[in-house]
C-alpha cells in the first residue's frame, strides 16, 4: 500500500491552513509593515490599534510556522521567512488590482484591461497592430503601457505588477520564474539632422569624426548603448559622451532634428518612424550587427486568460510584418 511522502502531507496542510486563515487583511497589514516599518505607524495607517496590529502579526508568524520581521536601528525589517511571505503577499494584491480593473471593463462593454511593459525604443505601430488587432468575441480589450528598462519591467512581470513585458532578451537577465519568445531583431540606424546627412551621404563614415558630433542617446546600462560604445572602442575611437541621456525614442529624435550637428543610433523600424514624425534623416549605412532580439516575456506559472493569449498572438504577427518592412 502506498504512503504519500511526508514533504507532500505537510506542503497539502499548510496549503489548506493558508485558504481557511489568510485574509486579504492579512496581505495588506505585510505590505504596511515592510513600508512603514512601525507598527505604531502601521495602526495609524490602517485606522485600527496597535494591539490589533502586533497580534495580526503574531497569528501570521504562528500560521507561517517562524518569525516574518526582526526589530532593528532602521526598524522592523523582514527576515529571509518575511521576504518570501512578503513577495507572494504583493503579487497577490497586484492580482486583486488586475482583477478589479477587469471587471470594470468587462461592466463597460469593454474585454479585459492589461497591463504591459514595453522598452522605450519600440516602434508605436507595432503596439497599435497588435493591440487593434486583440478583439477576443468582437470587444476591445484596454491596455495601459508602462515604459522602462528591461530588468527593470521584467522585476515588475515577476511581482505580478505587470501582465507581459516586451523588451530585449539578453544573457544577463534573470529569468526566474519567467519565459520569452523571440519576436524580431532590429538593426541599428545611424540618424542625423538633414543638412547633417546631406554632408555624411557622399563619403565613408569615419568614426573619429563621428565621435565629436553632437550625440544623443538612449540611457547607460541598456543593451544598445553599451553595443554602441563597443563598437567605436573596436574601431581604436573613444566613445562619444553624449548631450543627452534620455529613454524616450520621441524625445531623440526632436533633439536631433533640431540640431544640425547631432546624431543617434537607433533601431531601424523607429528610424522610420522618427524620420515620419520629427523629420530626421536616416542614413544607410550597414553596421553588421544586430541589437539583442525584441521578445514577449511572461510568467511561467499562473493562469493566462484568452485576452493575453490573443494579444501575444496578434503581437507576433505584427512583429513579421514589422520585420518584413524594415529588412
Amino acid at each position: 500500500m502506498s504512503r504519500t511522502p511526508p514533504s507532500t502531507v505537510v506542503e497539502t496542510t499548510l496549503s489548506q491552513k493558508l485558504a481557511q486563515r489568510l485574509r486579504m487583511r492579512h496581505l495588506l497589514i505585510l505590505q504596511a509593515i515592510e513600508e512603514h516599518r512601525s507598527l505604531t505607524q502601521v495602526a495609524q495607517h490602517m485606522a485600527t490599534s496597535q494591539p490589533a496590529v502586533t497580534q495580526m502579526l503574531a497569528d501570521l508568524e504562528l500560521l507561517f510556522g517562524g518569525p516574518l520581521f526582526e526589530r532593528s536601528p532602521r526598524g522592523m525589517l523582514p527576515t529571509e521567512l518575511g521576504r518570501l511571505v512578503l513577495a507572494r503577499a504583493q503579487a497577490m494584491i497586484a492580482d486583486l488590482g488586475h482583477w478589479a480593473r477587469d471587471i470594470e471593463a468587462l461592466n463597460q462593454g469593454r474585454a479585459t484591461h492589461l497591463q504591459v511593459g514595453v522598452i522605450p525604443f519600440l516602434p508605436g505601430r507595432l503596439l497599435a497592430m497588435a493591440i487593434n488587432r486583440t478583439r477576443p468575441h468582437g470587444r476591445r480589450i484596454t491596455v495601459t503601457l508602462q515604459e522602462d528598462t528591461s530588468d527593470h519591467l521584467l522585476e515588475r512581470l515577476r511581482n505580478h505588477e505587470l501582465d507581459c513585458v516586451i523588451g530585449r532578451a539578453s544573457a544577463v537577465l534573470d529569468m526566474t520564474e519567467l519565459r520569452h519568445d523571440v519576436l524580431y531583431q532590429q538593426e541599428p540606424r545611424l540618424i542625423s539632422h538633414r543638412q547633417l546627412a546631406t554632408r555624411l551621404a557622399d563619403k565613408p563614415l569615419r568614426w573619429h569624426a563621428l565621435a565629436e558630433l553632437d550625440w544623443v542617446l538612449g540611457a547607460r546600462q541598456t543593451p544598445m548603448r553599451e553595443q554602441i560604445t563597443d563598437f567605436f572602442m573596436r574601431a581604436g575611437v573613444t566613445p562619444p559622451v553624449p548631450i543627452v541621456e534620455s529613454l524616450s525614442a520621441k524625445v531623440i529624435g526632436e533633439l536631433v532634428a533640431a540640431n544640425e550637428s547631432a546624431v543617434s543610433i537607433v533601431p531601424a523600424d523607429v528610424a522610420e518612424e522618427l524620420a515620419r514624425i520629427a523629420g530626421v534623416a536616416i542614413l544607410r549605412h550597414r553596421f553588421g550587427w544586430t541589437l539583442p532580439p525584441v521578445s514577449l516575456f511572461q510568467r511561467v506559472s499562473g493562469a493566462q486568460y484568452e485576452e493575453q493569449q490573443l494579444f501575444a498572438t496578434a503581437l507576433k504577427i505584427a512583429a513579421q510584418e514589422i520585420a518584413l518592412t524594415t529588412q
